[in-house]
């Protein structure tokens, strides 16, 4: 029985009720309330119980005196729909519902069903291009624009500083095929190519205002690159383009009031490229230089910022929402999904992983300059291979130096052919894709054996997409510690097996449930003792989740 604290001080207000229905008592009445976002609540005084009153009237004046049948209001909480979270704005910009976010996940992983799913939900997802080839990503573009029209899209665009003409080859491939989002991730620094990206076809509108077709949704995790990205294009980058003929005199100068990126995504601890940062030290940096930023450049439309990593349960959307984030981006869980571009196999790994489950190994595209992924260590030996693989190349300066016993471990166990093999066919892949990487390993020993060795690390991301039994061993699966978290909060419920696990499903029950949990501390301000089935939101399906959102 759910009895109303003695020691509550003052009244928050009275019910009249209409004549009609009388309070509802019990704690699933009350948990039944409190998830039915789209209709207030009212909690009231029956008899020393917690009620729940529908209908009649509410009054929230405690000097108004009580009327004949009315009954003391303990707690009142009002409709608070998932389409609110966050920033309205945010939404209004990109053509959302909802302020949610599926992130690129790499070689296409962030497929191109999951998009799709993601657009028809008033949500937008983003094409994983990262690794891809152009014709592999141009197909993408196709099929996407063809089955979701004018609905919000992304596709990712990935910071290459060992292949700048990959970046650059992207970007014109976004640019001629109308590609207006893409999500800016793995950035150390501002390029050419993004700065083209953001400040093509740069123009003024009627009013006088710059208008700006790209659109960047920057994934960053350092306040010195989130600094780069909430300011203006920088002008040596912009005079290069007029240089090149991309940008006119004019458009350039109009670049000085926008800044490159008007969203950034702050990046905590995920899969793949990740530094680890806690959410909750990193959302308030981020946000407070978006406020400074925002203060110095003052800009036509405020800056914003959202989160990611550990995006995994309605109290971690809830959590980040309650601290400013405009938006949440979700990551290792959709590759959980059916609609991810990874095998069964992967998927099935994944719905069985715990938050301890990951760890970190050495990025193919950033191999030589140390900078780690988070993937799965769960059922997998690629951390330990790679990690070896990275030893070996900083304490020798060629494959030839590496001792015979350790090339034999090597050719057997990680390539399964010989270095000199192995150095074959990455030759034959690089002289289609990058021919400068070519010819800079035929002069340089050490860089020869960094592309063999990125070789084996891109070659394993692949194996698990593809779900190769016979690479099982050297899967690279990315995945933080969020994919643990789903997993218990799914426990027991319908999501527990991948089968069974949608990209909107997810999401909407991280939405609704975060709704409810804001609601939840709302009524727990006001000093009500909530029963746990209200202050748990458990896994709902569609039609569930439907019924929540609805109106009375």
């Amino acid at each position: 029985m759910l009895r109303i604290q003695p020691d509550r001080e003052g009244v928050l207000g009275w019910w009249t009720p209409d004549g009609v229905r009388l309070p509802e008592t019990g704690e699933d009445a009350v948990a039944r309330a409190v998830h039915h976002v789209a209709a207030p609540i009212r909690l009231v005084d029956v008899d020393g119980q917690l009620g729940v009153a529908r209908g009649g009237t509410a009054t929230l004046d405690t000097g108004t005196a009580p009327t004949a049948g009315s009954r003391q209001l303990v707690g009142y909480a009002p409709a608070f729909r998932p389409d609110q979270l966050g920033d309205r704005a945010f939404c209004d910009t990109h053509g959302l519902v909802y302020p949610y976010i599926a992130g690129a996940m790499a070689n296409g992983v962030g497929s191109e069903a999951l998009v799709e799913a993601m657009a028809r939900a008033g949500m937008v997802g983003f094409f994983g291009a990262a690794g891809l080839s152009l014709d592999r990503i141009e197909a993408a573009i196709d099929r996407i624009q063809r089955a979701i029209g004018d609905r919000p899209y992304g596709f990712n665009l990935i910071h290459t500083p060992a292949q700048p003409q990959s970046e650059a080859a992207v970007v014109d491939l976004y640019l001629r095929r109308g590609v207006r989002l893409v999500s800016a991730a793995a950035y150390l620094r501002l390029t050419l190519p993004l700065i083209r990206y953001r400040v093509a076809a740069i123009h003024r509108d009627a009013t006088g205002a710059v208008v700006t077709p790209n659109k960047i949704i920057a994934k960053v995790s350092r306040v010195e690159v989130a600094r780069q990205f909430f300011s203006p294009p920088p002008p040596e980058l912009v005079q290069a383009l007029v240089n090149e003929g991309h940008v006119t005199p004019e458009q350039a100068s109009m670049a000085a009031e926008i800044p490159v990126a008007l969203d950034l995504t702050a990046e905590a601890d995920s899969g793949g490229h990740t530094d680890n940062q806690p959410a909750i030290a990193l959302i308030p940096t981020m946000l407070a230089l978006a406020e400074a930023m925002q203060t110095r450049h003052g800009y036509r439309t405020p800056l914003r910022v959202g989160a990611a990593g550990g995006i995994a349960t309605p109290e971690s959307a809830a959590a980040a929402v309650a601290m400013g984030a405009a938006f949440v981006l979700t990551g290792s869980i959709n590759q959980s999904c059916v609609e991810a571009g990874t095998s069964p196999v992967v998927r099935d790994m994944l719905a069985r992983s715990s938050q301890a489950d990951v760890t970190m190994a050495p990025a193919a595209d950033m191999f030589e300059m140390g900078v780690q992924v988070q993937v799965l260590k769960w059922g997998t030996m690629f951390a330990v291979r790679a990690r070896n693989l990275y030893r070996l190349y900083r304490t020798h300066a060629s494959l030839e130096e590496i001792p015979a016993a350790t090339r034999q471990a090597l050719e057997r166990d990680y390539f399964r052919a010989t270095l000199a093999d192995a150095w074959a066919s990455t030759r034959a892949y690089f002289a289609v894709r990058d021919p400068a990487q070519v010819a800079r390993a035929e002069s340089d020993p050490k860089h020869r054996m960094a592309l063999v060795f990125r070789s084996y690390l891109g070659q394993a991301s692949r194996w698990a997409n593809m779900g190769d039994p016979s690479r099982k061993g050297d899967y690279q699966i990315w995945c933080g510690p969020a994919m643990g978290a789903f997993n218990e909060w799914a426990r027991g419920s319908f999501l527990e097996t991948s089968d069974r696990r949608d990209v909107v499903t997810l999401g909407m029950n991280l939405l609704v449930g975060a709704a409810a949990l804001a609601r939840v501390g709302w009524l727990r301000a006001q000093g009500v003792s909530l029963p746990r089935a209200a202050r748990r939101f458990l896994p709902r399906d569609r039609a569930e989740l439907a019924a929540l959102v609805a109106y009375e």
